[in-house]
């Protein structure tokens, strides 16, 4: 047995009748602990929707709300783990943040879902500076979620070149330098790329599908999972889930890793 982690941004909420694609994705991944993006309208109506949602995946939804007018995420927990604490962190994020720690067999894991600022570097890197303090070298903590930021350790040069001209200030720096500061704020603290530890090979990019009308997108890596040192050392595997309803279900494709954990009760 091995726990299955997943990220996935559903595209404000899912609307235009994708959530029963959504949910499919969903339960044909398994996974035990998911981090969803872009939930447009899912805190109305006392929750109606992410609770639907949450139903149909067998899962417990713990959603968090933005203070700034942006778009909730949550993190869903399957059966049977067993839910030591969650809360939202109380940040001026854009979107939002929420912290939910599981039992596990190995000591608790601490999973934190987010959603990065879309439009601009530098606040982009400020909201990733109050997330690196989560990070702990003693301790398993997941940091998953569309980041809105290129990585690091790869030549952008042609997938910059490839964006919409009026889209590409979100990638570059006011010298035209492309703008990883986010996720490289992030590794600097201690948070390790699951995708790159797990040596995936292949295609990396988790943005645009093929029918998800991303047109502000040119097959870029901006959906991470990533893990403090004592998780990242039980990574098996890391992969973007392609084909079927992830074409046309959201304009991001979802990231699923596998570890050598197992939940408890």
């Amino acid at each position: 047995m091995g726990l299955t982690v997943m990220t996935y941004n559903i595209k404000n909420g899912g609307r235009g009748g994708r959530l029963d694609a959504i949910a499919r994705i969903i339960k044909e991944q398994r996974p035990d602990v998911l981090a969803l993006q872009e939930l447009q309208h899912h805190h109305r109506h006392g929750g109606r929707l992410i609770r639907l949602l949450a139903e149909a995946t067998g899962a417990r939804a713990f959603l968090s709300r933005s203070r700034l007018g942006g778009q909730p995420v949550a993190v869903l927990v399957s059966e049977p783990a067993t839910v030591i604490s969650a809360r939202h962190l109380r940040r001026p994020f854009h979107h939002a943040a929420g912290e939910v720690t599981v039992r596990t067999d190995a000591g608790p894991l601490t999973v934190i879902g987010t959603h990065l600022y879309p439009f601009s570097g530098a606040r982009r890197l400020w909201e990733a500076r109050w997330l690196a303090s989560r990070a702990d070298s003693r301790r398993m903590v997941l940091l998953m979620g569309d980041l809105n930021s290129l990585d690091p350790w790869t030549d952008h040069t042609e997938r910059i070149r490839a964006l919409p001209a009026h889209h590409r200030s979100r990638h570059l720096r006011s010298g035209g330098e492309v703008d990883t500061r986010a996720v490289r704020a992030l590794a600097d603290a201690g948070f390790v790329d699951l995708y790159r530890r797990a040596g995936t090979t292949g295609p990396d990019h988790t943005v645009p599908t093929t029918h998800g009308n991303g047109g502000e997108f040119s097959r870029m890596r901006l959906d991470y999972i990533l893990g403090t040192e004592p998780v990242a050392r039980l990574v098996r595997s890391c992969r973007v889930v392609r084909g079927g309803d992830t074409e046309s279900a959201s304009d991001h494709y979802p990231v699923v890793a596998e570890l050598d954990l197992s939940v408890t009760s």
